[in-house]
This record gives C-alpha cells, sequence and structure tokens, in this order.
C-alpha cells in the first residue's frame, strides 16, 4: 500500500522526526503516511479522484504533537491517518504563578493533573518529583505523559479512576481516599478556564485547595486551507477520533461556518471514536448517531479501529 501523497496546501506530510511505523504486524507493503492539516496555505486541496486515500481516513483530532504516536499506530494498522488538530495548545504569557507552585511540591499532599497537556507543561518547571506527594491524573493519557516525564508508579503514588470507560474528574473522585486527604493541601493543574468540579469537591471534602493554569486552549481560526480540508474530509465516511468534548463543540462550529449548508449534516454522519463518556454525551446531543466509546488509552481506541 502506497503511502498517500498530499499537496502542499492544507494537508502536509509529518515532519521526519514521526516515529518509525512497525512494519512486522502482519503486513507486506508500507503503511501509508500520515497526513496533517494545517500547512501554509497557496491553493485549495486537490484530492484523487477516487476519494482521500486507498486505505480508509482515520482522523486524529488531538493537538499535533500529542497525535504523531497515535498517528503512526493507526497507520501500523493500514490505515491512513489525518492529522485534523481541533485544539491548540498555547502557554500562559505569564508562567511565574506556575513556576512558584511547582516550586513548592513538597508542601502539597496530592498533585492533580486535569490532562496529558497539564502533565507537560508542568514538567518543563520540574527537574525531579519529590518523594512523598502523591499525584492524581483523570485518565490513561496523564499516566502515560507522566512515564514519559519518568514517573511511574514504581515510586510515587498515583491515583486515577478504577473505570477506564468513565475516565473524568467525577471518577477520580471516587478513586481518591477523600477522608485522609482532609486538612491537606491539594494542588490541580489544569488549563486556563478549566473545569471547577474538581477542585469544589475537594474543599467540600475539607482539603486547602489550590488551582493553577499550566496552558490555554484554542479552537483554530477557520482559513482557506482548513476548511478546503475540513470539506475534503466530510465528503466521504471517515472514522474520527476525537478526545474532547471541547475539540468536538469546536468541530461542529467550523464546519457550521463552511460555505456548504450541508457540512453539519454531513458531519452528524461521521463515525466518532471517543474515549469518555462525557464525550459520547456531548456528541450525541450535537446530533451524532455513530459514536463508539472505548474507555481511557490509545489501545482501547485502536481496538475500536479493528472491531
Amino acid at each position: 500500500m502506497p503511502p498517500v501523497s498530499w499537496p502542499s496546501a492544507g494537508l502536509t506530510p509529518l515532519p521526519p522526526a514521526m516515529p518509525e511505523l512497525d512494519r512486522g504486524a502482519g503486513m507486506n507493503a508500507a503503511a501509508p503516511a500520515a497526513s496533517s492539516v494545517g500547512g501554509p496555505v497557496s491553493a485549495p486541496v486537490s484530492l484523487p479522484a477516487a476519494g482521500l486515500a486507498s486505505a480508509p481516513v482515520v482522523v486524529i483530532t488531538r493537538p499535533r504533537r500529542q497525535a504523531e504516536a497515535l498517528a503512526a499506530a493507526v497507520a501500523a494498522l493500514g490505515r491512513t491517518p489525518v492529522i485534523l488538530p481541533l485544539l491548540e495548545i498555547e502557554p500562559i504569557e505569564d508562567q511565574a504563578g506556575l513556576a512558584h507552585c511547582l516550586a513548592r511540591l513538597a508542601d502539597y499532599a496530592l498533585v492533580a493533573f486535569v490532562s496529558p497537556n497539564a502533565v507537560d507543561a508542568a514538567f518543563a518547571h520540574i527537574e525531579r518529583w519529590p518523594d512523598g506527594v502523591a499525584i492524581a491524573v483523570v485518565g490513561e493519557g496523564s499516566r502515560t505523559a507522566l512515564f514519559k516525564h519518568g514517573v511511574d508508579g514504581s515510586r510515587v503514588t498515583i491515583h486515577c479512576p478504577r473505570d477506564p470507560a468513565r475516565s473524568d474528574s467525577e471518577q477520580l473522585l471516587q478513586a481518591l481516599d477523600l477522608a485522609l486527604l482532609a486538612g491537606r493541601r491539594v494542588l490541580v493543574v489544569r488549563g486556563d478556564g478549566g473545569r471547577e468540579l474538581l477542585p469544589e469537591a475537594l474543599r467540600a471534602a475539607g482539603c486547602t485547595v489550590e488551582t493553577v493554569a499550566a496552558y490555554r486552549r484554542a479552537v483554530p481560526a477557520l482559513d482557506a486551507g482548513l476548511a478546503a480540508s475540513l470539506g475534503a474530509l466530510l465528503r466521504q465516511p471517515n472514522d474520527w477520533i476525537v478526545t474532547s468534548s471541547e475539540a468536538l463543540r469546536g468541530l461542529m462550529a467550523l464546519a457550521g461556518q463552511l460555505d456548504d449548508e450541508t457540512s453539519v449534516a454531513s458531519l452528524q454522519r461521521q463515525h466518532l471514536i471517543v474515549p469518555h463518556t462525557r464525550i459520547a454525551e456531548t456528541a450525541r446531543a450535537l446530533g451524532f448517531a455513530s459514536v463508539t466509546l472505548t474507555g481511557s488509552g490509545d489501545e482501547r481506541l485502536l481496538a475500536a479501529l479493528q472491531s
């Protein structure tokens, strides 16, 4: 299966730093190369007459840096991954508050990270995780991000939801011993303007809670290149991996801005693969009829592509 060749405008090849594909998983030909939306715009996207690609397309909507490993794994399955980042993750302008909190990690009984982005942004300021400070995460993606920064359960207690199909703040709270945390200090590291459920519940349990923003999120603007790429993807049925309710709402808003009045209806007919119940509920509220809930972790997302 030859790699897909995308025009330079809109859909562009991933940079050479993308991980090497596993060629030994029963494949006799090269897996299709991943493509990425968001390159320089010089002309509308031109797609092959037969469709987007010879292999069924999987649209990965994570921020680009977090999408590349999953794209490589999708390609190794013989599918055509297309990276369409629906959220831009940007550092907060003033890092002083974040740095101040992270310099005092030993003062906290528990530090909760609400996303892999929170982990990555925080560890830009952390040389070594202090002994005796427990960590809480809401999903396997955050646990994987911790591992990449050298933190695992062998030295640090890591709390996470017991049910991987419901990886959210509500399930994390059920996994914590709130009585043990009462009267102790907890830090919640999150995005700018994040949900208040976790810190409010911890305060109600008697914890002294601080919150700190580590990054900000923004939905990309619909420029000519993104409009052409999104329109092309909506002209045929694809599998879409969506890992954020905010990103899904942003996708619906982008589709609504396309000139074609049928774009929203075409989007609602696409098949979504989502890791969390809350995202599935958002999808159904937005009118999507085909939604597969996998549970947390890339391995479950990949398994859904093979079912």
